[in-house]
């Protein structure tokens, strides 16, 4: 039996994976779905968030998108969710092509949403000053000497896709193959695709990993301690496995000694009668990048603040008035708009912003973790390399080069006095 620790999407995605590929598998989360995955815009936009530095990342963001329509089509499917549709009143209005990547253009025409409200309708990156289009023509040059597809375009051709972008808007590059999903529905597709399957998931935190204490297994992982306390009494002391894979975010450092520490991120949704925008739209406000992704129903989610603040979760008055006025910048009609939620989560970073998936370099613990702000985009690709697909990928994620110390980590859970649980007042727990 395989366990997952860990029920964000990442995790969610693995267990799903292995089940069908007829693989015995379970799950250990106190409360799964309620953390990064909660949180996340769910933006799968590996064109638009690229950097000079971060090519390698590039590579994974754009297998892993290639990947979310046939993911997204399976999932529901297995979940028996309706196929549903994107008609012109909640997708967008004249998608343009996939561009290449692999995604398919919904264009608000009735294709299908798979019930995730997965959209291809691409990524609007705005500038308003000299700089910032000297940024985006340089962006440009590197994304096509890569081979991606993006196109430049000037103020009224941005305003012509978005007439709600204010008048300041001077120019844009624009990813026509990124797409995004609404993460929250993912994580509920997966748990009930799991639950269909007969999958166990236990709601219960893990104290610690369990090692073989001698024979020719010692030192390997052979399953996790749970803490009964905090499951009610109602699960067992320890679940013994074949191997383990670790998936829990920031909570991985605690468990196994990995380099991933927490990066907060404030996220702000907003509900409006009539969609604002068509498509993601992101730019560059006071040097802070902001982005605004719309939801099928109505839904705006505004996001997100980059903190270094360790384990805290709250949301800050700061915070909101950071994302609102960033936003407004973009779309003035921002302002008018009800507030529906702002949550703070945890993004687990790693030192280079590459995840760690693969062997630990302990016998028995596989690790799928520090995906920072890629959980949602690269939770397909990463259930693909741990069953052994694309390994030249996989090379470029492999823990060997941050080897792991799991003798180092401690015993005792951070979930309790270092970050509350998850509630729709206080934000959630962590964030991918």
């Amino acid at each position: 039996m395989e366990l997952i620790v860990g029920g964000g999407v990442v995790g969610l995605s693995i267990a799903w994976r292995l089940s069908r590929a007829g693989r015995p598998v379970t799950v250990v989360d106190p409360a799964p779905a309620s953390g990064a995955s909660h949180a996340a815009a769910g933006m799968l936009a590996p064109v638009s968030e690229v950097s000079y530095t971060e090519e390698p990342l590039l590579r994974l963001g754009v297998a892993s998108l290639r990947r979310w329509p046939s993911f997204a089509a399976e999932l529901a499917a297995d979940a028996g969710l309706p196929p549903g549709v994107l008609s012109p009143s909640n997708g967008g209005s004249g998608g343009p092509s996939n561009g290449g990547t692999g995604a398919p253009s919904n264009g608000g025409s009735g294709a299908p949403s798979y019930g995730l409200d997965f959209r291809a309708d691409g990524t609007l990156d705005v500038a308003f000053g000299a700089d910032d289009l000297a940024a985006l023509d340089e962006l440009a040059a590197f994304m096509t000497k890569l081979g991606l597809p993006v196109e430049r375009l000037t103020g009224r051709e941005c305003r012509r896709l978005e007439p709600m972008l204010a008048p300041s808007v001077r120019g844009g590059l624009l990813a026509p193959g990124d797409a995004w999903v609404d993460p929250r529905r993912v994580t509920s597709a997966l748990l009930a695709a799991l639950e269909r399957r007969g999958v166990p998931v236990v709601r219960a935190r893990v104290s610690r990993l369990l090692r073989a204490s001698q024979g020719p297994q010692e030192g390997a992982v052979v399953g996790v301690e749970l803490d009964e306390a905090a499951g009610g009494g109602a699960v067992p002391a320890e679940l013994r496995a074949d191997g383990v894979v670790l998936a829990a975010g920031v909570w991985s450092a605690e468990l196994a000694g990995v380099p991933v520490r927490p990066v907060k991120g404030q996220i702000m949704r907003l509900r409006s009668a009539e969609p604002l925008l068509s498509r993601c739209v992101r730019g560059m406000v006071h040097g802070t990048p902001v982005y605004l992704v719309p939801r099928g129903d109505g839904e705006l989610v505004v996001g997100a603040t980059q903190e270094e603040m360790g384990f805290d979760t709250r949301v800050t008055a700061g915070g909101v008035y950071e994302l609102l006025r960033d936003a407004r910048e973009l779309v003035p009609g921002v302002t008018e708009l009800e507030v529906a939620e702002v949550v703070a989560g945890l993004r687990p970073g790693t030192p280079d912003n590459l995840p760690l998936i693969g062997p630990s370099g302990t016998p028995g613990l596989t690790l799928a973790t520090g995906h920072h702000r890629g959980g949602v985009l690269l939770a397909p690709l990463t259930a693909a390399l741990l069953q052994g697909e694309e390994p030249e990928l996989a090379a470029l994620c492999s823990p060997a080069r941050h080897r792991p110390d799991p003798a180092s980590a401690g015993h005792r859970d951070p979930r309790g006095p270092a970050a509350p649980p998850y509630d729709e007042t206080s934000g959630s727990k962590e964030m991918g």
